[in-house]
């Protein structure tokens, strides 16, 4: 009796493990990704911001590793998709999120026993695996507003069904945000370039291609938006499903090493410019987040297109009523824009803007002995009125419906802490907003950007957000847009790592 529920016990182990993943006659390895609805607080609580940090403060990263000490931080309570692997010998299975955004894998260690979080996931137990090699050395992981803390170990990770032998990971000993308490995921496995892992640890992809598990140096990203599909979605190792894609992809290349970063161009409202990346903006492709990130000068074009409720800022309109004449007349007299808000004061000259939360700015100039000192967040807001002002110039339109305009963009800035909500009624009649990536234009169209939360309660109405939220990186980075689930969901993404470009064609 007891062999008998062993063997029905071990066939349904395995028919559980055929629904994660197949090989299918094509030799490629798919991996089906599970698909979280979304609820009322965490979309409230999705957020997406930048930092800036200090390489001293790095832990395990070498002092000369990185480009630039600008990293952005995203919570990823609102993360809808993520699957299933296993660590060690036998494997210990763990929910992890395929993150396109960052490059090393960790998940909850069994040490870690002072972090609520991890007492409601997975935890890996380096003692019960035959596989496993101690390292040892202690962590910092970027993660929602600073970090979460660990150690690298090594072990073989499966993958579908591709064992990567030796794999450094982390295990994370302590998880101080409560946020982590309701993640349907237990940790991330990040599918980016080496050059911003955290301890320089090689990605488990790398591992994939140097091992001989995949062929073809490419995966792809299929994401299904249904919410009642059986199928979240799809990750493919080796190659693509043609089955998820219609037409021919459309490929660009790599512009910095690091993240899957591209160039994008203009953004457009309908047909209307918004200006600001008219000259290019750099674009990070982010299966880590749902949202879309970008300059809060564009976002907040957006809001204001889509008649978002935002967040009413005194301090913007009241430049706009003391300084919009004399930014327009500056502006029509062919003054820099770049120079303007330095001209009439708002700004310090050779000031670096850096940001410390999506709204408010705060600005670091050096004094005469190397001191940092603070600049007014009003500079942050007046060369957001100049790029608006700008665009409107294009359009022909006059002074005094220009600075109208314009004072309604500022009680459209988004809001701080979260996305912006929209009345669901008025979806039909919203804009399509489409990104220039070379010379090929993708359009979102507002059922696809226009997120909608069903509530249980048959009395309350449903909940529709913007996907756009605020990020303003500093130069050299920024302008910098994320380019989020949202965008994925509609265009089949090819990450194509010998020839480093990344390619999309129309999902299906």
């Amino acid at each position: 009796m007891n062999l008998k529920y062993l063997l029905v016990v071990i066939c349904l182990w395995i028919w559980s493990q055929s629904l994660a993943f197949s090989i299918s006659d094509d030799g490629l390895m798919r991996i089906t990704l599970k698909k979280r609805n979304l609820d009322f607080h965490s979309v409230n609580s999705a957020r997406i911001k930048t930092a800036i940090h200090e390489r001293d403060d790095l832990k395990s990263v070498e002092k000369n590793c990185c480009k630039n000490d600008v990293v952005y931080l995203k919570n990823y309570f609102d993360v809808q998709y993520f699957g299933e692997i296993g660590i060690g010998s036998p494997p210990q299975y763990f929910n992890v999120v395929f993150d396109t955004g960052s490059s090393n894998l960790w998940v909850p260690s069994s040490r870690c026993i002072f972090s609520i979080a991890c007492y409601l996931h997975s935890k890996y137990r380096s003692g019960i695996s035959s596989t496993y090699n101690e390292i040892g050395v202690p962590c910092e992981i970027p993660y929602d507003d600073g970090y979460i803390y660990g150690f690298f170990s090594q072990d073989n990770v499966k993958v579908g069904d591709i064992i990567v032998k030796d794999q450094e990971f982390s295990e994370i000993t302590r998880e101080g945000n409560f946020a982590l308490l309701a993640l349907p995921f237990d940790g991330i496995l990040g599918l980016g370039f080496q050059d911003i892992s955290v301890g320089k640890v090689t990605p488990v992809w790398y591992n994939m291609i140097e091992q001989g598990q995949i062929l073809d140096k490419v995966f792809s990203i299929w994401l299904n938006k249904d919410p009642m599909a059986e199928k979240g979605g799809e990750i493919v190792f080796g190659g693509m499903d043609k089955s998820h894609f219609k037409g021919d992809h459309s490929y660009f290349p790599i512009s910095q090493d690091g993240y899957w970063q591209i160039e994008v161009g203009d953004i457009l409202l309908g047909n209307n410019t918004t200006g600001l990346c008219e000259g290019g903006c750099a674009a990070i492709v982010d299966s880590g987040t749902s949202l879309i990130a970008g300059p809060t000068g564009v976002v907040t074009q957006i809001n204001h297109a889509i008649g978002t409720e935002g967040y009413v800022s005194f301090e913007c309109k009241d430049i706009v009523h003391n300084y919009g004449n004399l930014i327009w007349e500056n502006l029509i007299s062919g003054l820099n824009p770049e120079i303007l808000c330095v001209d009439i004061g708002l700004c310090s000259n050779n000031g670096i803007q850096r940001m410390n939360d999506v709204i408010e700015t705060v600005v670091y100039n050096e004094s005469r002995d190397g001191a940092a000192t603070l600049e007014s967040p009003f500079c942050s807001f007046c060369n957001n009125i100049v790029l608006w002002v700008q665009v409107q110039i294009k359009q022909s339109n006059v002074k005094e419906k220009v600075l109208k305009h314009v004072d309604e963009l500022c009680e459209r800035l988004p809001n701080p802490v979260g996305e912006s909500f929209i009345n669901c009624s008025s979806i039909s009649s919203m804009p399509h907003i489409t990104f220039t990536i070379g010379n090929k234009l993708f359009s979102l169209s507002p059922e696809q950007y226009v997120g909608r939360v069903e509530s249980d309660d048959e009395d309350r109405s449903p909940v529709c957000y913007s996907s756009f939220v605020a990020l303003d990186a500093p130069s050299p980075q920024g302008p910098l847009w994320v380019v989020g689930d949202i965008f994925l969901q509609a265009y089949h993404t090819v990450f194509d790592y010998a020839n480093l470009r990344i390619g999309f064609a129309e999902s299906t």
